[in-house]
């Protein structure tokens, strides 16, 4: 719907009712039945960042006590350094956390983690167990449904 206004009939208010008609026009065809919350859209869509938003802070939440070694948020990139637990000093593990969609789907986050023990020759790769990424993959897409539900109210 195009409103035409003269130039003979300008007043200071068609303007701001022109306008107001034109955002309410929007505003209803913004509603529909079953269409995701805008708070989702625009943490999903319309971010600063090239990544799902949820994601990115559920994954760097879940790496914040591990030394960061690079951070691309619009390549959805996050590599931390290797982490040593005190716990257990002759083990340690590198994380390499990839983000590849603008959506929260299981299948946009991929895991890596690389292992070394200590040995008397120096630090030796060993393997990482499938579980481990598994499960850093579980609690990183748990955190990011977390965030995106209190985002949403929900």
């Amino acid at each position: 719907m195009t409103a035409r206004i003269s130039h003979e009939t300008r007043t200071p208010g068609t303007f701001a009712r022109a306008g107001l008609v034109a955002v309410a026009a929007l505003a209803l065809a913004g509603c529909g039945g079953g269409e995701r919350p805008k708070a989702d859209i625009a943490a999903s869509r319309v971010t600063t960042i090239g990544v799902n938003s949820y994601l990115w802070r559920a994954s760097l939440d879940t790496l914040a006590f591990m030394p960061l070694v690079q951070t691309d948020s619009s390549g959805g990139v996050i590599v931390t350094d290797w982490y040593a637990n005190p716990e257990n000093p002759n083990e340690r593990v590198k994380v390499s956390v990839s983000i590849l969609d603008q959506d929260l789907r299981a299948d946009a986050l991929r895991v890596a983690a690389s292992r070394q023990v200590a040995q008397a020759s120096g630090w030796v790769n060993a393997p990482v167990q499938a579980a481990t990424v598994q499960k850093l993959e579980d609690i990183i897409l748990t955190r990011a449904r977390d965030l995106r539900r209190n985002a949403i109210g929900g």
